[in-house]
């Protein structure tokens, strides 16, 4: 598996455009627009830094991934994203090392990238997404 780089931090938000001003005003980055994903139930806005981005994650329904977590946990990181050469490759070589998986196949995300998520209970407690652009 050859990871490229950190593609991003997920952060969990109640809102995008209740918290966004914190990034764009007091940090100066730009809000490179929003996009829901329904089959996440969720609604992301990316905030490139440098090579790499921020994602404001904002839940579309009461059930959904980023709703529960921050139900449980409260606003703020949810995840960190590595981007890979070949998501295909690097889900095979985790599952051969015994890793969990939350995703054994790579499923759409933001952007067209193609993702997966490994379950935390392998990681220390750190949601980690792969992702391959």
């Amino acid at each position: 598996m050859k990871i490229l780089k950190i593609d991003h931090l997920g952060i969990a938000v109640s809102s995008i455009d209740e918290k966004k001003n914190f990034w764009t005003d007091a940090l100066g980055l730009s809000l490179e627009g929003k996009e829901t994903v329904e089959a996440q139930k969720v609604t992301t806005a990316f905030l490139p830094v440098g090579e790499s981005e921020v994602e404001l994650l904002e839940s579309t329904s009461k059930d959904g991934p980023v709703a529960k977590y921050i139900e449980k946990k409260g606003e703020g990181i949810q995840h960190v994203a590595f981007r890979v050469e070949n998501i295909e490759e690097a889900l095979a070589e985790l599952k051969e090392k015994g890793i969990a998986l939350i995703d054994k196949e790579p499923r759409m995300g933001a952007g067209g990238a193609k993702i997966a998520f490994l379950h935390p209970k392998a990681t220390s407690g750190v949601l980690v997404e792969l992702c391959e652009r």
